[in-house]
């Protein structure tokens, strides 16, 4: 733990605890290690039929490899019967190709107190992915920035409960698209010591991703260990694009992680019922990992799972819906019957606001996710309008929710100080608990509380201003960057890193498209 207020004057009564809740701290909680049950929803039966079917669908109709001539020499030379881009794999050859894939992998980080384990009973919390567009309550809906983008890497470094920094927080649209990968990484580097990912946008993004990292922990510590997680969407239904195929390449020959993630919207990308989605996803990524492991055997992967069902009437996707958990749940019965880390949930919303809507349909996606043995979960929190939006708001709303996981994941505790006889021996029939000894010892770690939302009596919060959680949050978005202090970094590795920035964008002209 690392602690940038420096050591906190110590003192009695309700002035202490103030001071204690207020004092700023670069504490990051370890990742999630689960003491209960994962929640299965699917039978054997049930399961012998999607993973059937899902073998079907790789042999009789196969998946479309395109612009990709070097992977159908694999898959031709592996045993696959290849047909212009179609490929047609035998039952069982990918299920033998991903018996090779790690069942568990360590994701370094430049802080080495904060790598995290992928895998097993494990989740890793990362934030939100992708959206061109951010909002806060001052500057509206707008493009997001370069500027934007580092205070999200500033959010997620000053988050206690999350675990990774991520990858494209929000799509700084004010850099030329060929050079903005590389203002992503560098944020990523200097201004948090959490893990993070690396681009897939174009395989020589990812070659620049593998390049900086190298500079970041040192060619030797790169080649021998996992520093970078990648996110490769697969185009559903069936198809696999060289772009994404190609940045996989790339990581899976530099022993990089890779996710392997189908991107499902219920209805349109696949079939409306969840036993259907569930087949065509396993076969994609059974594809996706066997690819992998093509590449490089043993290269580190994640079974990936996005899914979102269709609003039928106007076709938007919809969130926090039970036909997404179904399939959520059901998609880690079949990582863990494959022996792969899986990757779903999030905070996941369809709300244009951080209001009642993106609460409860985020609380449904982010539950959901811990009860489905999810290792790897992106989109953690920040995630606003169907993915559209990278909110401020929402950033610290959901990432204060997110201490709900851990103590959730924490089971019961069943030692003595757990059972509690000694309190109610203490206190008997008709007495309290506040004063007790046992009160007194757990007091400040028995229950979980939230550090934004507003517990006060009426009163007291009428008179402070009647705020709302938005304005809480934006309030604590405030706080947070201006406490911000950025990690330290040796100064010969920050100027390299410069320099690489420097030198390849030199190397470009910029292009917007």
């Amino acid at each position: 733990m690392n602690e940038v207020a420096g050591r906190r004057a110590r003192g009695g009564g309700g002035s202490a605890r103030r001071a204690e809740r207020t004092a700023v701290s670069l504490e990051t909680a370890r990742f999630i290690t689960r003491n209960i049950p994962n929640f299965e929803i699917l039978n054997e039966e049930a399961l012998q039929i999607i993973e059937w079917n899902a073998e079907t669908v790789l042999e009789e109709i196969g998946v479309n490899f395109v612009e990709n001539p070097g992977a159908l020499d694999l898959w031709r030379a592996a045993g696959a019967d290849v047909k212009g881009e179609r490929v047609h794999i035998p039952r069982g050859l990918a299920r033998k190709l991903c018996a090779t894939a790690p069942s568990s992998f360590t994701q370094h980080a430049r802080n080495p107190e904060r790598k995290v384990e992928v895998g097993g009973r494990n989740l890793v919390l990362a934030p939100v992915y992708g959206p061109p567009f951010v909002r806060d309550v001052e500057g509206g809906r707008r493009y997001a920035t370069i500027a934007d983008f580092q205070n999200f890497v500033k959010l997620g470094y000053m988050s206690k409960w999350l675990h990774h920094s991520g990858g494209t927080v929000c799509e700084p649209t004010d850099v030329p698209v060929n050079k903005r990968h590389l203002d992503m990484l560098l944020a990523h580097m200097v201004l948090s010591d959490k893990p993070y990912m690396g681009s897939v946008t174009e395989p020589s993004r990812a070659e620049d991703s593998v390049a900086m990292s190298k500079i970041l922990f040192g060619n030797d510590f790169v080649d021998q260990n996992t520093v970078m997680t990648s996110l490769i969407n697969i185009n559903s239904p069936l198809t696999f694009d060289g772009i994404m195929m190609g940045a996989l390449e790339v990581y899976a020959k530099a022993n990089q992680a890779a996710i392997i993630s189908p991107f499902i919207v219920g209805g349109a990308m696949a079939p409306v019922t969840v036993a259907g989605t569930l087949t065509q996803v396993l076969a994609e990524v059974l594809a996706g990992v066997a690819y992998s492991q093509l590449v490089r055997p043993g290269a580190p992967v994640i079974f990936g799972a996005f899914v979102t069902s269709i609003d039928m009437n106007s076709g938007a996707p919809t969130f926090g819906t039970p036909e997404a958990a179904h399939i959520t749940y059901g998609a880690g019965q079949l990582a863990r019957r494959l022996n792969l880390p899986y990757r779903s949930g999030g905070s996941f919303c369809g709300s244009k606001l951080p209001d009642a809507q993106a609460a409860y349909e985020t609380a449904n996606s982010l539950n959901m996710a811990l009860l489905a043995g999810v290792n790897f979960m992106l989109h953690a929190c920040g995630w606003l309008e169907g993915g559209l939006v990278s909110s401020y708001e929402k950033f610290v709303m959901d990432a204060d929710q997110l201490g709900t996981l851990h103590h959730l994941a924490q089971g019961v505790m069943m030692d003595t100080n757990g059972q509690a006889m000694d309190a109610l021996r203490e206190v008997g029939p008709g007495g309290h608990f506040l004063g007790c000894e046992h009160t007194q010892a757990n007091f400040k770690s028995a229950f979980w509380r939230s550090d934004l939302f507003d517990y006060k009596p009426f009163e007291t919060w009428a008179e402070e201003g009647a705020r709302d959680t938005q304005a809480l949050a934006a309030e604590r978005v405030k706080k947070q960057l201006g406490d911000y202090q950025q990690p330290a970094l040796d100064e010969g590795i920050h100027e390299a890193l410069d320099a690489y920035v420097a030198k390849r964008k030199a190397e470009m002209p910029d292009a917007f498209v």
